[in-house]
């Protein structure tokens, strides 16, 4: 077990298939959620196939080595040098634990000398270890064995969820499990909890730092390139993927994927976030970069591989048209050229414009530039000859066998029909495992998945371009505000007419997300009334404004707003404000219950059409 934090993922948020909460000391999670921490750690091993056997006995050999695995140096327990009891010599596969346990004081022998490594393990037994771990010796006690072992066992919480109650019983693995999961959170003789040995700590809560835990235990990255799978370390039958926050599997990793992986956990989490574009500046030097420039954007640099690619030494400088292969934190895990891409992408331009550039050698230039977002959610950056693409417009990317790239503006397509229930068709296309999907408004655009098109009716004019992969599926697919999801909501402070007998003027002022804008002074009326809004275009020179339709809320349960007999269902980005004193503060729609506040939901469309609750107001 290593004890180190990945440099870069601790502050991240964990793009885990776990949603994993922090338990509290005193609470009794579930076993599942137990298991999630011990197995992270290293403690609890399920085996080739993954089964942690929860109910069958834990024996002496076994539990021993689980208390080395929970100890501070557990990674560092090598082979036996000697046979440390009779019955275990050292050929036997827990000699070299046994040997180490002895050596910490850990165990002693029975009356006979031996071990008994096959035993089951006794609750006295395993809980005189665990108050081992935590530095407690026989001078500790006073009164006979096992009673003041017992007391002080429960008196530190190391019982919860532990089923076995007396001195003689034998501990399951899951009691086991129970037992070390206690151990992490309890105070050791000196004081000082004792995950923090570990390198861990507790929250002001006293909860475990479940992301820094499982982030610093996690081994990569790992770019998934050739005979990647025997670098892992284990074997991957029966392995959980967990690709982009999915759930998934071994055949969807691709070429320069992003992996990291927990053996213990038989887990791997990969990232195939992308960005392609001419370096802009190294910092703080080429000579020792910490993180990068691309798209105006800085990106950090996660990986001691990257770092040396990007460096004086490496591939790659300034003015280098590159590809940067983003790990899970959003770092810079490796970096590859152009051709890492696909030979084919397609998406929306979200940005065109003439820049200045540091050509690397003490000289600029300035080139015309188009920024693409694509359907495999990652964005991209041309140096641009054309003048035929503007902000919004659906392009084609493709590459020649020297990276040479071209780009097409894509024609409309004849696609349209009703999405499934499940999500899994149009019409009679069926979509593509993993297939891409971008929902564009305006000069924006944003990446949904299948599902979140269940029921809507796309027509064509919702359709604007889809490709179909060997299998007649559809693999990829752009389409024009068939949800809305890429609309920017908020609410309408303020609107003025400011106009004389000759002419007409209007202001408006309105909050988007807690972002303030103010157009005054324009001549168009848009159709808007003072409450929720969806502004298109750009927020401070809007393309155009439309009202939200409201409902006065009786409860929210979950996702879903209810209003009356009806049912609406709230935006994943729904924005909630408070409304005192005549102000709209940014508020929380857990903060908005817990206060008890009366709520006014902001729908933009019927729901078969992909409407959503975009803002809730509460009073």
């Amino acid at each position: 077990m290593k004890r180190r934090i990945l440099t870069g993922l601790l502050a991240c948020c964990l793009s885990l298939s776990l949603a994993l909460p922090g338990f509290a000391a005193g609470a009794i999670p579930s076993p599942g959620e137990v298991s999630q921490v011990v197995t992270a750690l290293g403690v609890l091993d399920g085996g080739s196939g993954g089964d942690l056997e929860l109910s069958r006995n834990v024996t002496r050999a076994e539990f021993i080595t689980m208390a080395l695995k929970a100890s501070p140096n557990g990674d560092q327990v090598g082979e036996a040098s000697t046979s440390p009891y009779p019955d275990v010599p050292y050929t036997h596969w827990a000699a070299g634990y046994v040997e180490a346990a002895v050596a910490a004081g850990l165990v002693t022998a029975y009356s006979d000398g031996t071990f008994r490594p096959d035993n089951p393990i006794t609750l006295a037994e395993g809980a005189t270890i665990a108050l081992g771990l935590l530095g407690y010796t026989a001078e500790d006690y006073s009164g006979a064995y096992p009673t003041p072992q017992l007391a002080l066992y429960r008196s530190k919480g190391l019982d919860q969820g532990v089923s076995a109650q007396r001195a003689s019983d034998s501990l399951t693995r899951q009691d086991a499990m129970y037992l070390f999961y206690n151990l992490m959170t309890a105070d050791t003789r000196e004081g000082s909890v004792y995950v923090s040995q570990l390198g861990y700590s507790l929250n002001a809560a006293g909860e475990l730092d479940l992301v820094g835990l499982i982030n610093g235990e996690m081994e990569g990255p790992l770019v998934a390139s050739g005979d990647w799978r025997s670098s892992i370390p284990f074997s991957l039958e029966g392995v959980t993927v967990n690709r982009n926050g999915t759930i998934s599997n071994l055949g969807a990793i691709q070429e320069n994927d992003v992996i990291y992986w927990n053996q213990s956990m038989r887990t791997l989490w990969v990232s195939s976030e992308k960005v392609m574009g001419i370096i802009q500046s190294l910092e703080p030097s080429a000579s020792s970069p910490t993180s990068v420039q691309v798209l105006g954007r800085t990106y950090e640099i996660e990986s001691a591989q990257a770092a040396l690619a990007l460096s004086d030494l490496g591939t790659y400088g300034v003015g280098d048209t590159v590809t940067l292969l983003l790990g899970r934190s959003g770092g810079v895990a490796a970096v590859a050229g152009p051709s890492a891409v696909k030979n084919e992408l397609c998406g929306v331009v979200t940005e065109t414009q003439r820049s200045t550039y540091d050509d690397g050698h003490g000289g600029t230039y300035t080139a015309d530039m188009v920024t693409i977002l694509a359907t495999d959610g990652s964005t991209y950056q041309y140096q641009w000859t054309a003048n035929y693409l503007e902000a919004g417009d659906p392009v084609g990317v493709s590459f020649d066998a020297g990276g040479s790239v071209t780009l097409t503006h894509l024609s409309s397509s004849g696609l349209s029909g009703t999405v499934s229930q499940d999500g899994t068709r149009v019409g009679d296309r069926r979509f593509a495992d993993g297939a891409e999907i971008l929902d564009v408004t305006g000069s924006s655009a944003v990446k949904i998945f299948p599902s979140r098109l269940a029921g809507l009716n796309l027509t064509r004019d919702n359709v604007t371009y889809y490709s179909l992969n060997g299998s007649g599926e559809i693999d990829r697919l752009i389409l024009n505000d068939a949800t809305g999801d890429a609309g920017q909501f908020g609410i309408l402070i303020r609107m003025d007419d400011t106009g004389d007998d000759w002419s007409s003027l209007y202001s408006y002022e309105y909050d988007l997300g807690g972002s303030v804008y103010t157009l005054p002074a324009s001549t168009t009326r848009f159709p808007v009334s003072l409450g929720g809004i969806r502004v298109v275009g750009d927020p401070a020179d809007p393309d155009r404004l439309y009202s939200l339709n409201e409902v006065k809320a009786d409860g929210v349960s979950g996702s879903t707003l209810r209003a009356g007999s009806r049912s609406y269902t709230i935006s994943d980005q729904v924005v909630v404000y408070e409304y005192r004193d005549r102000q709209y503060f940014p508020s929380t729609l857990d903060r908005v219950q817990e206060l008890g506040l009366s709520l006014t939901g902001w729908y933009d469309r019927p729901e078969n059409q992909g409407g959503r609750i975009r803002v809730i107001v509460a009073r």
